[in-house]
């Protein structure tokens, strides 16, 4: 069996890693009724023995059962960190395993990435190596991270970065969260632009999760929620929203949206921790959906996304209605699991790589360009060692040359495909 490492940088990219945790929990406890440490459970989490039984998940011959995550958790502030420390996954970190600041990156991708991956560059490595030594096949690095602020878009592609200089035969595949064009953070364009070169560069596959779309599912679900139309009642022991199937009053603001998020990633890796008709190895991702090595960014679209009391619709068949390249009509890579998220009687995850992240590109790459045209708030960037303005035209040049090779494959579709539909990003 094989195993995989979670590597969680910045705010968001840990308590999108604390509701992975909680769910992927709750899911091996629904299907190992014994509590027995197994392989399914060795792919996400390794066993360590003691007498305590504090935190104890089972009991085999009168030694208790600690599961510890195979994670690295990397934040330049203390607050979520220590929520989760606080929380009642506590017993489940390997505190050798985290990494805290106390100041911050200040929304600012060169203090992330050049400034802390500076000064915190071997201890990272090191606890990397500790990750890895605690598997016995390491397949796998997970990366959760967002764009718009400073530690999880500056670090976070800095210890990608580290990821390929010491792993460089392990898969790394990268979930980022994208701000939205309504994003808070005035210097989230320059950040996620900065940190698209590096992506780009570096990954092996890249998840991009716009926030607009998720707050756009979870509006729609808490509409639904509240009857707005006839006949439909949502369950209310879906993981798929959250641990009270989104009708809690007492979530806390983006549960709902990150919950979308660690389900994504439950569904990429069930092949890996269950039986299944026909299981689906992760390093077959890339190998099957990547056919250029910059072009790896992979849109996910997950179903259901609520579940209804009252009805239950299989998936319908989504490979008559996709238009395949000419050169690579058997693109298609299924994988087939027989355990479904809890709640859920059936669920469907497609990887799409197709021309449809353009737009979103495209849109960010307008966005930069409004602030770097007046050079708006560069001071704060070209301030830091190591830190020049040349790095902010390799950065627009990388994301320009990567949405140019997406505008060829848009228009050799075109030609060979008069108005052929699409997947879309979810809106």
């Amino acid at each position: 069996m094989t195993q995989s490492v979670v590597v969680q940088v910045g705010q968001c990219g840990n308590q999108v890693g604390c509701r992975f945790w909680d769910l992927a929990l709750r899911e091996h406890a629904h299907v190992n009724k014994r509590g027995l440490y197994d392989e399914a459970l060795s792919s996400f989490f390794r066993n360590v023995d003691s007498r305590k039984s504090d935190g104890g998940v089972c009991g085999v011959g009168g030694r208790i059962q600690h599961l510890k995550a195979r994670a690295v958790l990397v934040d330049m502030e203390e607050g979520v960190v220590s929520e989760i420390l606080q929380g009642p996954l506590r017993e489940v970190f390997d505190s050798t395993q985290l990494l805290t600041d106390v100041s911050g990156s200040g929304n600012n991708w060169a203090v992330g990435h050049m400034t802390y991956g500076s000064a915190y560059r071997e201890l990272i490595v090191d606890k990397l190596r500790k990750a890895a030594e605690h598997c016995d096949c390491l397949q796998c690095f997970f990366l959760i991270h967002s764009m718009g602020g400073g530690t999880g878009s500056g670090l976070g592609t800095r210890v990608l970065r580290l990821l390929e200089e010491e792993f460089p035969d392990v898969c790394r595949i990268v979930t980022s969260m994208y701000p939205s064009a309504e994003d808070d953070v005035i210097t989230s364009p320059y950040n996620s632009v900065l940190a698209m070169k590096e992506l780009t560069e570096h990954a092996d596959c890249v998840l991009p999760v716009e926030n607009q779309s998720l707050v756009d599912i979870v509006n729609k679900i808490s509409l639904l929620s509240h009857g707005a139309k006839p006949g439909l009642t949502i369950k209310r022991d879906s993981t798929v929203i959250s641990g009270q199937g989104g009708l809690c009053g007492a979530e806390k603001p983006f549960d709902a949206m990150n919950n979308i998020v660690a389900n994504l990633l439950l569904n990429i890796t069930s092949s890996a921790r269950f039986e299944g008709s026909l299981n689906m190895d992760l390093n077959e991702i890339a190998m099957n959906l990547v056919p250029f090595p910059r072009l790896h960014y992979l849109v996910p679209s997950l179903t259901p996304l609520y579940t209804l009391a009252d009805v239950n619709v299989p998936s319908r068949r989504l490979r008559p209605s996709l238009p395949f390249v000419s050169w690579n009509q058997e693109g298609w890579k299924t994988g087939l699991c027989s355990v479904p998220p809890v709640g859920h009687s059936h669920s469907l995850l497609a990887l799409a790589n197709n021309t449809c992240v353009k737009p979103t590109f495209m849109e960010l790459r307008e966005r930069f360009t409004r602030l770097y045209r007046k050079k708006a708030h560069l001071h704060h960037y070209l301030h830091i060692q190591g830190m020049e303005e040349s790095v902010f035209s390799e950065a627009m040049s990388s994301l320009s040359s990567l949405i140019e090779e997406y505008h060829h494959l848009d228009a050799t579709k075109a030609r060979l495909i008069p108005d052929a539909p699409r997947l879309n990003i979810a809106r």
